[in-house]
């Protein structure tokens, strides 16, 4: 059968939304533990970590002895840059499209001990200029329609290893939330004349109750519509489309906001923080994305403590998303944070 073995995405009529399959997802190898790692207990170089120098991965490739960034194709990727066989059954009712594409895994450095939080701002731009030129060179392709970059961080997350990575899934189709997302700034911008995100930003630096920091080039902030407790946005502070458009202090602030925000993150329970990030930036379709304002989204599902979680059940999964923390709450919270990692403070 097509759905037991192949990559394909499946339309839901009830919601119009799509949802990506990836059956052969489930023979990936799971480094994983019951309880995310302590960041202090965790050595320098792990010999049983397949993203560590010089390790055999689970594909069976053996890890270079890199000094910096390393990337490679994910060993058990959820997309194929070809069609395998047969296209999959489809008729005017149940509707499902092959689903190719590439799928990346960035090594933020050798130490497996280290995070975003603690790469410092340099090692932090070095993964930055990664994201770039993967960017740049996926975005080309002309099989390639989206590049999503992101990072799962924690178990809870669904994050296999605790080595300092990400990932990037680069897609033959526009992904469902880029694709609401490019939907709402260009009719915003179509209606006003002007890009939604750089007008939510003024309005967000002019109350300043929701912000919780800012550099030369970028904010960070709860969103007013923030769902996860602590959810945050990096915004840039000039409208620009992508990741190519930053110059190269635009590239250091990014690196800095992003390694701020996660010192933050750990201190607030004095833990390894867990979250989601992923980047939101225009599609590589050919089309005209100019209203397009790019942004870093963070979602953490910790609420009162490193185990009280956020779970999304009940009237979340059937209704809409509820929160008990407001978003004014949660940026204080983050605002009254030391920059100094509980783990270099003692």
């Amino acid at each position: 059968m097509y759905f037991d073995d192949n990559p394909h995405r499946r339309f839901n009529q009830l919601t119009g939304e799509w949802v990506l399959v990836s059956p052969h997802r489930t023979k990936r190898p799971w480094q994983g533990q019951q309880e995310d790692p302590d960041l202090a207990l965790l050595p320098e170089f792990d010999d049983q970590c397949y993203l560590c120098p010089g390790n055999v991965r689970a594909g069976g490739e053996v890890n270079p002895d890199y000094a910096d960034t390393f990337v490679f194709t994910n060993d058990f990727a959820s997309l194929r840059p070809d069609m395998i066989g047969e296209v999959p059954p489809s008729d005017d009712f149940l509707v499902a499209e092959a689903e190719t594409g590439i799928c990346r895994v960035i090594c933020y450095s050798p130490r497996h001990d280290l995070s975003m939080a603690r790469l410092g701002v340099e090692c932090a731009e070095k993964v930055v200029d990664v994201w770039c030129s993967e960017f740049a060179e996926l975005s080309r392709r002309d099989d390639i329609k989206y590049v999503q970059i992101f990072e799962n961080r924690g178990l809870i997350m669904g994050c296999s290893n605790p080595h300092p990575h990400g990932q990037i899934w680069a897609t033959r189709s526009v992904p469902m939330y880029p694709s609401m997302e490019n939907t709402r700034q260009a009719i915003h911008h179509a209606e006003r004349g002007e890009c939604l995100l750089c007008r939510y930003l003024e309005r967000e630096l002019d109350a300043g109750e929701r912000v919780v920091f800012e550099n030369d080039s970028f904010v960070v902030l709860v969103p007013f519509w923030a769902v996860w407790p602590f959810e945050t946005m990096i915004l840039p502070r000039s409208h620009m489309d992508s990741i190519l458009s930053m110059n190269r202090k635009q590239r250091a602030d990014l690196a800095d906001a992003m390694v701020r925000l996660g010192i933050r993150y750990d201190n607030l329970f004095q833990t390894s923080f867990p979250y989601s990030m992923g980047i939101h930036q225009s599609p590589s379709d050919g089309g005209d994305h100019s209203p397009w304002h790019f942004h870093l989204h963070y979602y953490p599902p910790l609420l009162r403590s490193r185990s009280v979680k956020k779970f999304m059940v009940g009237f979340e999964m059937m209704a809409m998303s509820q929160r008990d923390l407001t978003a004014e709450a949660a940026a204080a919270r983050l605002r009254e944070l030391s920059e100094v990692h509980y783990l270099e403070s003692e």
